[in-house]
């Protein structure tokens, strides 16, 4: 089995919950995570500020 063609450092920092970052090595903003809509709901959630949750940015990488 040949090499891995890349390798991703991330970071994760837990913020207020449900708020979280994603620190991406090579980017300079990191990625914001929380709950929003249906799944806040679904949550119990009340965030200052929504956010896309996980299972958007995974739709979102597999091309929506």
């Amino acid at each position: 089995m040949g090499q891995p063609i890349a390798l991703t450092k991330i970071t994760i920092e837990q913020n207020k919950p449900p708020h979280r970052q994603a620190f991406v090595d090579g980017f300079e903003e990191p990625f914001d995570f929380g709950t929003h809509g249906g799944v806040k709901e679904f949550y119990g959630h009340d965030p200052d500020v929504e956010y896309p949750s996980t299972l958007d940015h995974i739709v979102a990488a597999a091309g929506g």
